[in-house]
């Protein structure tokens, strides 16, 4: 954050009170980052319909937080955020992106991973990766794809190049195509359409279900996509069996790994459309695929936390588990997620969806499980951001940061000891890139939400609103409250300008 006094800061980042000593062995660090998963959709957090025992059994031993916030409320800039510690609206190309795209990290810079890696952790990253590839687009899918998470710190990766819902619908392994058949070669574009593979929008009668306009071009595995993809047949994913290939792969790493110590980034495809559950659990829930596919991810978190077990390695790994924005009920396809939801709210009692600058669009669940460290079946309502893990994990492994890195974040180690957070302020960054934000109790929301689906306001112009009294955001008050809005408005533009160095 800015105006703050620069040398208590590094102080705070490099000596923190409570690390890990140099007689204790090494922590593991594993971060479950669930995509679209929804503040209300866990048990613990107040799901009734949905079954999530295993992620329940991480609150129930560990930090449970009320008032924790993704960096955004889209995926791109949430997970720019979480690995560099600097807001995303800061860097231009930071948006939601494409598969073609390349990579929007600096190789040069620091990254969570990076500077795990440099302190001697071996690093992995499996599952959505979603920042691009490559140093010039579109990304060549062909031949050595690099940089990308090997060249930003990460020893292995196993990755989904963006979403699900877009092309190439491929694993990639480290630098390439994982099965791919250099006979068959992949050709992408989101701009015209290639190829003779059909698309949803001309072959309705070959998809499982059909997708909005913008999920309407090449069908893969009977899904239409965002863009056109031909060639890579033999590379190419099928969805339904994605949860179980990340999850696998998570834990062969955790098991290969266990005698040094590692630091697992599993930021899984679940919740995000397109919603293809195994067939194993189709059906399991009250809430349709939404709830059927909320437990499916439930049950990979189960997996992972039965390797720690099986591997007695549970007592010396901090695990944390949240999600990149806020949950989405409304789906991008036909898939019946909103017709059998079954009443259930994604986000609790929170307003709006992902994308939003209301708190359903980036308000998240938190848990943080750390044996002996963090208290457990404990909950604290600290402001905590997930752009802050940078610093305060190198707080915990006791690694100090470079000057620069890390620009807009803080060390929160002591609130996940279930003490005070550092954090004061949270600010908000929507789908259509505009910002917000909240300090203390009192929030700016930039009219309309800010969302790429809901109502254009004006720019400039903000609601106001009074979260320890108005947590569902029903009231705007900006009219009889000038003075306040003034004072958050005022404040939001000093976060704006740059950082001086």
């Amino acid at each position: 954050m800015l105006h703050r006094n620069p040398f208590l800061f590094l102080f705070l980042a490099f000596v923190p009170l409570h690390a890990q000593s140099a007689s204790e062995p090494r922590l593991n660090i594993v971060l479950i980052y669930a995509d679209d998963l929804g503040y209300g959709d866990l048990g613990s957090y107040g799901a009734e319909k949905i079954r999530t025992p295993h992620c329940d059994r991480l609150a129930a031993e560990g930090l449970r937080f009320t008032n924790a916030y993704a960096p955004a409320s889209t995926c791109t800039p949430s997970r720019y955020s979480l690995l560099t510690g600097q807001y995303a609206w800061r860097k231009p190309g930071t948006s939601v992106i494409n598969g073609d795209a390349p990579l929007i990290l600096d190789p040069a810079g620091v990254t969570l991973a990076s500077h795990l890696k440099q302190a001697g952790y071996t690093t992995a990253l499996v599952g959505k990766w979603h920042l691009g590839l490559g140093a010039n687009g579109p990304t060549d899918y062909n031949t050595e794809i690099k940089p990308g998470p090997l060249e930003v710190g990460f020893s292995e990766a196993l990755f989904i190049p963006a979403t699900g819902d877009r092309v190439p619908c491929v694993f990639v392994e480290n630098h390439r195509v994982r099965n791919l058949d250099p006979a068959d070669p992949i050709r992408i574009s989101y701009k015209a359409k290639l190829g003779d593979w059909p698309t949803g929008r001309d072959h309705p009668e070959l998809v499982k279900f059909a997708g909005n306009p913008q999920h309407s071009d090449t069908i893969i595995n009977g899904i239409p996509r965002i863009g056109y993809q031909t060639g890579g047949k033999s590379a190419l994913w099928v969805d339904e069996e994605n949860g179980d290939v990340i999850t696998d792969r998570a834990v062969r790493f955790i098991e290969e790994s266990r005698e040094k110590p590692f630091f697992l980034f599993l930021p899984t495809h679940a919740i995000h459309a397109p919603r293809a559950p195994h067939p194993r659990f189709i059906g399991t829930s009250k809430c349709g695929i939404y709830g059927d596919q909320v437990q499916e991810f439930d049950a990979s978190v189960g997996k992972i936390l039965a390797a720690l077990d099986r591997l007695n390695l549970a007592k010396n790994t901090l695990v944390i588990l949240s999600s990149d924005n806020g949950g989405e009920v409304e789906s991008l396809y036909e898939d019946g997620s909103v017709k059998h939801i079954n009443g259930h709210r994604a986000n609790g009692k929170l307003r709006d969806w992902k994308s939003s600058a209301y708190e359903g669009g980036q308000r998240v669940p938190f848990i943080v499980r750390w044996p002996g460290r963090s208290p457990a079946g404990k909950t604290s309502a600290e402001l905590m951001n997930q752009i802050d893990l940078l610093p305060t994990l190198a707080a915990v492994i006791s690694h100090a940061l470079p000057a620069g890195a890390a620009p807009d974040a803080m060390n929160v180690l002591p609130a996940l000891e279930g003490g005070k957070s550092a954090r004061d302020e949270i600010v908000y960054h929507t789908g259509m890139n505009l910002l917000g934000l909240r300090k203390g109790d009192w929030k700016i929301v930039p009219q309309g939400g800010g969302s790429w689906k809901g109502p254009r306001g004006k720019p400039g112009v903000f609601e106001l609103y009074h979260l320890a009294t108005d947590e569902s955001e029903t009231k705007n008050i900006a009219a009889a409250q000038p003075e306040r809005l003034k004072e958050l408005t005022t404040r939001l533009d000093e976060i704006r300008k740059p950082i001086q160095p």
